[in-house]
C-alpha cells in the first residue's frame, strides 16, 4: 500500500443501494472520483438509470425489503460490473408514531427497510465479497438513533438500528477471516430535502443546532466522505465500527 494509493479504488466494483438519494448520489460520485465502478440501486429504476447516465456507471431496481429482489439486484451488479467488492447500503424506511400506539404494519415495515433488508443484502452479497481481491467491503447507514432515544415516535427506528449496529459487529467478527470489513455510518442532522420541511421550522432547528457542539447541520458531501474512507484500502484494518458523522451529538449525550 502506497500514500498515493491510500483512498484510491480503481479497479473496485461498489453497488450503493439508495445511491440516488440525498447523501446517496455525492456518495456515488465520491466513489466514481476515487476510480471505483459504480452500480446505483434503489426502488425507483428511473432515478437509478439517470444518475447513472450522469455519472457513467450502471442503474438498477433494488428493493430492500423484498429477498427476491435483493438477488436479483446483487446478481444484475455482478453481471453488469463483473464482479463486487463495495456494497454500501443506505435504504432505510422511518416512520413515527408514540410508542404506545405504535401500529404492527409500521413497526414491521421499519423492522424489514432498516434491519432485515440490510440481513438479506449481506447474505446475498457476501461469496462476492470473499472473493474481492482487493477485500471486501460492506457499509450499512446507521443513526445517530441507534445509540439514545428521542422525544418523537422514534421506537421502531431506533430498535432497528441499534440491532443493525449489532448485526455490524457480529458479520465483522464472522467474516473478518474472509477478508471482508463491516462497518456503518450513522449520520445525525444532515442538510438534504428529505429535510428542507424541518428547517423551514425557526423553532425547531434552534433546537436542533442547540444539541450540536458544533452548531450545524452536516453536508452530504461530509457524511459521504466517511463512506469513501471506509471503502478505501486505507480503512482496511477498520472492521465493526459504527463512525459518528454527528458533529458530536453522541459524544455529548
Amino acid at each position: 500500500m502506497t500514500v498515493d494509493g491510500l483512498f484510491r479504488l480503481d479497479g473496485r466494483r461498489a453497488l450503493v443501494v439508495g445511491g440516488y438519494g440525498g447523501i446517496g448520489e455525492p456518495t456515488v460520485r465520491l466513489l466514481r472520483s476515487q476510480g471505483a465502478a459504480v452500480a446505483i440501486a434503489g426502488r425507483s429504476a428511473d432515478k437509478a438509470a439517470k444518475l447513472a447516465d450522469e455519472v457513467g456507471g450502471v442503474g438498477l431496481r433494488l428493493d430492500i425489503t423484498d429477498k427476491e429482489s435483493i438477488a436479483a439486484g446483487v446478481a444484475q451488479t455482478i453481471d453488469a460490473l463483473g464482479g463486487l467488492d463495495i456494497v454500501v447500503n443506505m435504504a432505510g424506511t422511518l416512520i413515527e408514531a408514540p410508542a404506545l400506539d405504535f401500529p404492527d404494519d409500521a413497526w414491521d415495515s421499519v423492522m424489514t427497510s432498516n434491519l432485515t433488508g440490510a440481513f438479506w443484502l449481506s447474505q446475498a452479497a457476501a461469496p462476492a465479497l470473499f472473493e474481492s481481491e482487493s477485500g471486501g467491503r460492506l457499509i450499512h447507514f446507521s443513526s445517530v438513533r441507534s445509540l439514545s432515544g428521542g422525544r418523537r415516535g422514534f421506537a421502531a427506528y431506533a430498535a432497528a438500528k441499534a440491532g443493525l449496529n449489532n448485526l455490524v459487529r457480529q458479520l465483522a467478527t464472522e467474516w473478518g477471516a474472509r477478508g471482508v470489513t463491516v462497518n456503518a455510518v450513522a449520520p445525525g442532522f444532515v442538510r438534504t430535502d428529505i429535510n428542507a420541511h424541518a428547517m423551514e421550522d425557526e423553532n425547531f432547528m434552534r433546537m436542533v443546532l442547540g444539541r450540536i457542539p458544533m452548531g450545524r447541520m452536516a453536508e452530504p458531501m461530509e457524511v459521504a466522505g466517511a463512506v469513501g474512507w471506509l471503502a478505501s484500502p486505507a480503512a482496511a484494518f477498520v472492521t465493526g465500527q459504527i463512525v459518528f458523522v454527528d458533529g458530536g451529538v453522541t459524544a455529548s449525550q
